[in-house]
């Protein structure tokens, strides 16, 4: 993207905003998670994986003061939010569903939470919550959009993510009874999720181990320019983008059906300032997702998630309401999931906005993770 383009698109994103400048701040090292586990897992894997997350590889970030609170997006977070950080499992998970699980009695669960783009910790604190109220453990991966602003293609990323696997494979290896669940949100999640199975292909004693996927919010396969501007759009833009605005109105209480959910027609419509911002990131897009290397990474990782999934349970969590990922590419997915003989479940909470479901239907969420838990309590692992 020229200069000239990345000054217009910053101009149009803080429509109704007095002009400020983004401060510079320099790439720190990967973040190690704050446990002492092994340092180093003794095995090698068969290279770091791919996580080709390029957008706004080339938008140049002006020097300045720090932006007021009424900037509508913040594309550098504190660097006091780590990458990796660890809840560990209570000290007696004998209550938790996965406990007595043939194989792996008396061994400890880890879920581990890979966040939508943008998100942060804090946000991810919340599921964390959810699963030690269950007795398991959480270690939580966040990809700040700050991360993809440069000229790598997402190759810092997979430096993140190839150290999650190595402390993944650390926590797996001081016992053999551990096990793992892996929950994921959007696209940005269920990628990185593809980019560790990829990292721990040669280690089979531990893809054995994981008792099940969430996927929440997720997937689409197709490399899709204008779903990949929506995701991006709806990261910088935060509460302002219209994807995470009210499109339905929603309901939470005793549990009817299995579902609760009133559609409105209250929509939030874009600004124009968001159109534009769609419309250049999706021209974007349609550039660098064919650049060879990034299509090349991309798509591999793409290949691990549709044909060598780990056999365990997979959930799909999504909603007919999703402005980011549509609805029928998580339907056509699972559609693939089953053809191969994978046991796939799934419930669509209807008018959810994307990644909001939780927040929308608490009870329901929650109620939906407990009975996949009690699905996963019954596989059995080497």
């Amino acid at each position: 993207m020229a200069p000239a383009s990345a000054r217009l698109l910053a101009a149009a994103v803080t429509a109704g905003h007095r002009r400020v400048a983004l401060r510079r701040v320099q790439v720190r090292a990967p973040v190690s998670a704050s446990l002492s586990f092994p340092p180093r897992h003794p095995a090698p894997f068969r290279g770091r994986a791919s996580l080709a997350c390029p957008a706004a590889a080339s938008l140049s970030v002006p020097s300045g003061g720090s932006p007021p609170a009424s900037v509508p997006f913040d594309l550098l977070p504190p660097d006091s939010d780590p990458f990796i950080e660890w809840d560990p499992p209570p000290g007696d998970s004998a209550d938790s569903p996965l406990a007595a699980a043939g194989g792996a009695a008396g061994g400890t669960t880890l879920v581990v939470l890979l966040g939508w783009l943008g998100a942060r910790q804090k946000h991810l604190r919340r599921y964390a919550d959810l699963y030690r109220e269950r007795g398991v453990g959480a270690v939580r991966f966040v990809v700040p959009v700050r991360e993809l602003v440069g000229l790598d293609l997402g190759r810092r990323v997979e430096l993140r993510v190839a150290d999650l696997s190595e402390e993944i494979a650390a926590w797996c290896d001081a016992d053999r009874r551990r096990t793992l669940l892996f929950h994921t949100f959007s696209n940005t999640g269920w990628l990185a999720y593809g980019a560790v199975l990829e990292n721990l292909q040669s280690r089979a004693d531990l893809t054995e181990r994981i008792r099940g996927c969430i996927v929440d919010s997720a997937p689409v396969l197709e490399i899709r320019p204008e779903v990949w501007a929506a995701g991006f759009s709806a990261a910088m833009l935060k509460k302002s983008s219209s994807t995470t605005g009210p499109t339905a109105e929603s309901l939470d209480g005793p549990i009817v059906n299995g579902t609760l959910n009133k559609v409105t027609s209250n929509v939030t419509q874009p600004s124009w300032g968001e159109c534009f911002l769609l419309s250049t990131l999706q021209k974007f897009f349609e550039i660098v997702l064919y650049v060879p290397d990034v299509n090349k990474r991309l798509r591999r990782t793409l290949s691990v998630l549709s044909e060598k999934q780990p056999s365990c349970p997979q959930f799909y969590l999504y909603s007919s309401a999703d402005r980011v990922i549509p609805a029928e590419c998580v339907e056509s997915f699972m559609d693939s999931q089953r053809s191969l003989g994978r046991s796939v479940f799934a419930h669509n909470f209807v008018s959810s906005p994307h990644v909001d479901h939780y927040r929308s239907f608490p009870h329901v969420y929650s109620a939906k993770i407990d009975e996949f838990l009690k699905i996963c309590s019954t596989i059995k692992v080497s």
